[in-house]
């Protein structure tokens, strides 16, 4: 605790006194363009692997960055999702795995969760990507089967993203875009998922920077 009453003190003191302009006019409201669904692990933050600023990401957070497609009992996650489509209008929701995923680790190494029900109910959101892991295992080593089901863990999120009603009609009206990425605690680098040759490529290749005017 000691270290979060000394952040709050720096904030209150010297970070908010910089931007106090900014803080009074998100008082107001939100306007976020972007959804950011993530990993709840501590190690995973995204307003600094992003430097993005507060009011720019509306953020849902949980184990395993996992969305229960429409139908589930989903509670705050559907919620959440629904809000920032439907009421904010999020023009990009962004699902965000991450190397070493606790979550994820589980599934790859098919541990027993009994003594955690809660968990393993949440897991089982998840099942798909344990089917598709299943199904490519070739005598993988453990670290290779966490990578492919950090990575695989993606794609059947977006899929349940599109299940759910308020981003459905989003996406039919072209007005959300949905982004799968893999962030590498180690490295910082970011993957992104590429839905048309089902593969991740790298962040630069997938959002290249705008050619530069020249003088």
């Amino acid at each position: 605790m000691d270290k979060l009453i000394q952040g709050i003190r720096h904030f209150q003191e010297t970070v908010y006194e910089k931007k106090k302009t900014l803080y009074k006019e998100l008082a107001k409201g939100q306007k976020p363009k972007v959804l950011f669904i993530s990993c709840s692990d501590s190690r995973v933050v995204p307003h600094l692997f992003t430097q993005t600023e507060p009011g720019d990401m509306f953020m849902v957070q949980n184990a395993g960055n996992i969305v229960p497609p429409h139908g589930s009992a989903n509670g705050g996650v559907g919620a959440s999702i629904e809000y920032a489509v439907a009421v904010l209008n999020v023009e990009h929701i962004v699902v965000c795995g991450h190397s070493n995923c606790g979550a994820m680790n589980a599934i790859a190494s098919n541990q027993n969760l009994d003594a955690l029900p809660s968990v393993k109910h949440w897991i089982s959101f998840a099942e798909a990507t344990r089917a598709i892991v299943q199904t490519q295992d070739k005598g993988l080593s453990d670290d290779a089967r966490l990578e492919l089901c950090i990575e695989q863990n993606i794609p059947v999120q977006l899929d349940h993203l599109r299940t759910l009603p308020s981003v459905a009609a989003k996406l039919v009206q072209n007005k959300v875009t949905l982004h799968g990425w893999v962030y590498h605690i180690e490295t910082g680098r970011i993957d992104v998922w590429n839905p048309e040759n089902k593969a991740f490529q790298a962040f630069n290749d997938a959002y290249p920077e705008p050619a530069k005017a020249s003088v």
